[in-house]
């Protein structure tokens, strides 16, 4: 079976359990391995390492046990909104620039020591929500900033020949169809059981296109 990790923040971690791989939590990571179970049976195993609160420098500090070590066929990373978030509420954040060589430095080193694992990044996203739109300058900040790691993310992706997915403008419209603001993303970061499955459909539509003839 071909091993696809899928690794991130709290949107991939999602819960899972850390024991083991028998649960992988409730986000789009355990829609996709769904997904692909019943239109590929017994061809993927899919693996999640997504980490609760993690930044693009926490990724890299665990490139060797949680990428390098496992060896996937596929790595999808999404990463970026935590090094946003934490310098609203910390001052502790990464900035765009920073970002980039970070992100960098890890894509080198899955390059040399991964040559034949295929990448796919997913673009950070944010909506308005209780924890990105408390005032005017906090949404403001949060969008503005997230948008600024998307770039960075689709810069990465051209440069690396990597699969990009992207996600902002897709959930902007998707959650245009609801009233609802948290319909997709509860908080405006972390998506409900739908969002997670919206997200879980895109991937599906792009690794399909790309990957399976």
């Amino acid at each position: 079976m071909e091993k696809i990790l899928f690794q991130g923040d709290s949107i991939t971690d999602a819960n899972r359990t850390r024991e083991s791989e028998s649960y992988l939590g409730s986000g789009y990571p355990n829609f996709v391995s769904g997904i692909l179970a019943i239109q590929y049976p017994e061809k993927y195993k899919v693996i999640n390492r997504g980490v609760s609160g993690n930044k693009i420098s926490d990724l890299l500090l665990r490139l060797r046990k949680d990428i390098i070590d496992i060896a996937p066929d596929y790595l999808s990373i999404l990463i970026g909104i935590n090094d946003v978030w934490h310098e609203v509420d910390g001052q502790n954040g990464i900035d765009a620039n920073l970002f980039e060589k970070v992100f960098t430095v890890l894509m080198d080193e899955v390059s040399l020591k991964l040559p034949n694992t295929k990448v796919i990044i997913m673009e950070p996203f944010v909506l308005k929500g209780w924890e990105t739109n408390r005032d005017e300058g906090t949404w403001k900040y949060f969008y503005e900033e997230t948008l600024k790691r998307a770039e960075v993310c689709k810069k990465i992706a051209k440069k690396y020949k990597a699969l990009y997915i992207p996600l902002q403008k897709f959930l902007e419209e998707e959650q245009n169809k609801y009233a609802d603001e948290s319909y997709l993303l509860r908080d405006g970061v972390h998506p409900t059981a739908a969002g997670a499955l919206v997200i879980a459909n895109e991937w599906i539509k792009y690794f399909t296109s790309q990957y399976i003839k």
